[in-house]
């Protein structure tokens, strides 16, 4: 969530920088006025308090001298009745600002670039050269009903359209992903957790999927409970309404969870195969660190992910994201790209975000930095979308009579 103080200071400001994540100017308009509103009624109870405080001392000084103090009693009792009046008028406005602010995405980063949407989105680095085939490359899921890998009508049967199930080879190299890359990032300093795969409103609110994105998540009926659509939202509440010492600070944390999103199928993309699915593995990064910090956590993190796809020997593309194409909570993001070569283009496989203080806003997570609590920046990113890993292995590893081949790396783990 934005910092209300802030929106209050330099209305003009963050209204642009919004409007470049195409928030409505409608509901600036309607956050300023209201923002107005508050900012000055506050002042009035600050200036009535200020009174009071002013006439309390005068009436202390005339009971000393016996003067008769009922009219400025009254005069005092006066303003502390309209004080808690304008009290309870701040708190009811400030309320309602919260609460549409739950609404308003992250500020972005005066580093990311203007763009509309992913057309303007900055290549800013290339790793490995993708593979020359002298055959026709299948698709992964040409290949995968080839080797008798992914079973798309039984996955159907089982639960809808956007469900798949996985067999023989592609459920052992499933598994195999997930232990290495949980490895790969405790190597890296990542400390590994295992959360609940379930998540209650505050979490999500705290991430920032609820209220916003409630239509998105798999609700369990009866419940204060929704399926998670990523780890971040478990990893990041471990610590919500809680002070960290600067000391344990920065916090680094990896998980594996199934994730799943309702938004899967939306706008008919990717109707074939597996990338987009309801149900999908991740293998998460967190990070929980000092703002003065979080630049450089955030490069670790980038890094991290970007070193993973290059053990696996898989091309892929460095991505700034442009600000019409952040998400809600990012205030920027890098996001990692892999080549699949049977469409012939690069495809997201992982998007780390800093959101700077945007969550633990929300969460109330912050650290005692010296005498005063602050907010942290809190970071996640992909590492990897198991699944897309999965089909960019039987892409780029496939031969010309349709077999594939294993990684160097993750023949240990098979």
């Amino acid at each position: 969530m934005i910092d209300i103080k802030l929106l209050q200071k330099d209305f003009d400001l963050i209204s642009h920088k919004l409007s470049k994540k195409g928030v409505d100017t409608t509901l600036l308009q309607e956050l300023k006025t209201l923002s107005q509103e508050a900012k000055a009624t506050r002042t009035q109870m600050e200036d009535m308090q200020a009174n009071q405080n002013a006439l309390s001392s005068q009436f202390g000084s005339y009971k000393k001298e016996g003067k008769d103090v009922n009219e400025l009693k009254a005069q005092i009792d006066e303003l502390k009745t309209q004080k808690q009046l304008l009290e309870s008028k701040v708190r009811d406005l400030e309320e309602v600002l919260e609460t549409k602010l739950l609404n308003i995405p992250n500020l972005p980063d005066d580093s990311v670039p203007d763009g509309a949407d992913e057309n303007e989105n900055i290549v800013i680095e290339k790793i490995l050269t993708p593979k020359v085939f002298d055959f026709q490359p299948k698709e992964h899921y040409d290949l995968g009903e080839l080797n008798g890998w992914l079973d798309f009508e039984r996955g159907v049967k089982l639960a809808k359209s956007r469900f798949t199930a996985l067999s023989s080879m592609a459920a052992r190299l499933e598994r195999a992903l997930i232990n290495y890359m949980l490895d790969f990032n405790r190597q890296r300093g990542f400390v590994e957790w295992n959360v609940p795969f379930m998540a209650n409103s505050a979490s999500l609110l705290g991430t920032g999927q609820l209220p916003k994105f409630e239509d998105d998540l798999f609700k369990i009926e009866g419940e204060d409970l929704y399926l998670i659509p990523t780890s971040e939202v478990s990893l990041t509440n471990l610590y919500r309404d809680e002070i960290l010492s600067s000391d344990e600070l920065p916090l680094k944390l990896t998980s594996y969870t199934p994730c799943f999103r309702k938004e899967a199928g939306s706008a008919g993309r990717d109707t074939r195969g597996m990338i987009r699915q309801h149900q999908f593995d991740k293998v998460e990064l967190v990070c929980i660190t000092k703002p003065e910090e979080s630049d450089k956590v955030f490069e670790e993190m980038v890094s991290c992910a970007s070193d993973l796809l290059t053990s696996l020997k898989l091309p892929h593309q460095k991505v700034m994201l442009c600000t019409g194409d952040l998400g809600f909570g990012a205030a920027k993001t890098i996001d990692l790209e892999v080549w699949l070569p049977a469409q012939g283009k690069y495809r997201e496989i992982s998007s780390i975000s800093n959101t700077f203080d945007f969550q633990a806003r929300r969460a109330k997570i912050r650290y005692k930095n010296g005498s005063k609590n602050e907010l942290v920046h809190t970071l996640n990113g992909s590492s990897l979308a198991v699944g897309r890993t999965l089909i960019a292995i039987m892409e780029n590893y496939q031969q010309a009579d349709g077999s594939i081949t294993i990684p160097n790396v993750l023949q240990k783990y098979l």
